[in-house]
């Protein structure tokens, strides 16, 4: 189907690769963005002692694995937004819009009234006792009434992506993050009238710029998009429907992380330090590839919209082709700057067990950009069923590997991490048989050469 009158050639049609980049680089760079906000606390916290250090690690922990399980909001509404605007439908998308912002408002406003009374017997199931409990509990508190803001946030950031803007959420992150650090310095430690707070002052701090950055967000989606003239229940529906199948798919991931990292722990102390450094670096290595994900995202939802038939898989063969180009270039950094990465980020008791884990993890790096690259193809086309089902098998694979291992005794860390590198084909394999050949239903089956 060729693009209408009235409606441009994309410029990926012209210089597709170019215009990959060019959309991946700002996306790559507001997701560096939130864990930069996460060290600033953690910076300013350190100079208060030991105790609010470790409380904010409870309320950061347990704050992001709450927020994380929402990030359908943004994933969900980047996909329909970019078909309808494929499909040249502005109010359609204002209103798939303006909905999952207000669906957002309002989960925010449940998690508020539901997990008030909850916080502190969850910190103290987290291990907080005396006076780290008592700051966890305030922290948390706090952050809570933030909750509206981050979920509006998510929502509106996969609106502007499925517009394909890029730089505006990379814009109000920068925002939220420079408005963080203004407001721990003079709430975390006080000045002039102001007095010092301690780390409820980082709470306050994080809470007040996460609203600022909802609002600036909400603003630019208005001029953008305008009010829509009615929203439809339905689309509620279908929120809820995709919100299930990522909350099921993100909770099977996040379930096999924590199983490793429990059997690392009981294979022994060094082996739980070793492990943890290896996955945080793993993590920090998935933005890179999670930045193309979300590009491949909305250039394919986009086409899907319009009907084009050459364009969707073109994306795909694209997303794999830098995936893997950037997952062997992860590879040749963790191999070469190994010794670094010893110094930086492992205890010296620890060091004897990282070299072969670590070594095994890097060379994994391309076929997990295979995972990542067909996890963005999948959200493009709204495939989310298939990319639960597929976690599922792909986990229940992990599952009985670890199980496997601790029942013949044959749990050591390298072994932990080629289990681990069987549950990332697993998931590659599944996200690539989906789009060639094309199994089942596919989406993309036929649609190119």
């Amino acid at each position: 189907m060729k693009p209408e009158p009235n409606q441009p050639i994309h410029p990926f049609i012209t210089k597709p690769h170019r215009t990959f980049l060019l959309l991946s680089v700002p996306v790559l760079f507001s997701m560096i963005a939130e864990p930069v906000t996460g060290l600033v606390d953690t910076a300013f916290v350190a100079r208060l002692g030991a105790e609010p250090l470790a409380a904010l690690g409870v309320g950061t922990m347990l704050l992001s694995g709450i927020f994380w399980v929402f990030n359908f909001l943004s994933v969900g509404t980047q996909t329909e937004v970019g078909q309808a605007l494929g499909r040249q439908e502005q109010e359609r998308a204002a209103e798939i819009a303006f909905l999952a912002v207000l669906v957002g408002f309002c989960l925010g406003m449940l998690l508020i009234v539901v997990f008030w009374w909850m916080v502190p017997p969850i910190v103290t199931y987290m291990g907080a006792t005396d006076a780290v409990h008592d700051m966890s509990v305030r922290y948390v508190t706090i952050r809570l009434f933030g909750a509206p803001a981050v979920l509006i946030t998510l929502s509106a950031f996969g609106v502007l992506r499925g517009c394909q803007d890029m730089r505006t959420p990379l814009w109000i992150a920068v925002l939220i993050n420079l408005m963080n650090i203004l407001l721990d310095a003079v709430l975390i430690f006080g000045t002039g009238p102001i007095p010092a707070l301690g780390i409820a002052g980082a709470a306050y701090a994080t809470t007040f710029s996460q609203w600022l950055g909802a609002a600036v967000a909400v603003i630019l989606l208005y001029k953008r998009l305008s009010l829509p003239r009615q929203l439809r229940a339905a689309d509620i529906k279908r929120l809820i429907r995709i919100g299930w199948d990522m909350f099921l798919r993100t909770g099977l991931l996040l379930f096999y992380l924590l199983m490793a990292t429990r059997t690392a722990t009981r294979i022994g102390a060094e082996a739980g330090a070793a492990h943890q450094a290896i996955r945080q670096f793993w993590t920090f290595t998935a933005l890179f590839l999670d930045a193309y994900s979300v590009t491949a995202q909305s250039l394919i939802a986009y086409f899907i919209g319009m009907q084009e038939k050459q364009q969707p898989k073109r994306v795909a063969r694209v997303i794999c082709l830098w995936s893997v180009i950037t997952g062997f270039l992860l590879t040749g950094i963790m191999v070469v700057g190994q010794g670094v990465f010893v110094r930086l980020l492992v205890p010296p008791e620890a060091v004897g067990l990282f070299a072969v884990p670590w070594l095994i993890a890097a060379f994994s790096q391309p076929i997990n950009a295979i995972a990542f690259a067909t996890d963005g193809i999948h959200w493009g086309t709204g495939d989310f069923a298939y990319l639960r089902n597929g976690m599922i098998v792909a986990t229940s694979i992990g599952l009985i590997g670890i199980f496997l291992l601790e029942v013949y005794g044959m749990a050591t860390l390298e072994m932990l991490w080629v289990v681990t590198v069987i549950w990332i084909t697993a998931r590659a394999v599944a996200g690539t048989i989906r789009v060639w050949p094309g199994i089942g239903h596919a989406p993309l089956s036929g649609k190119a050469a």
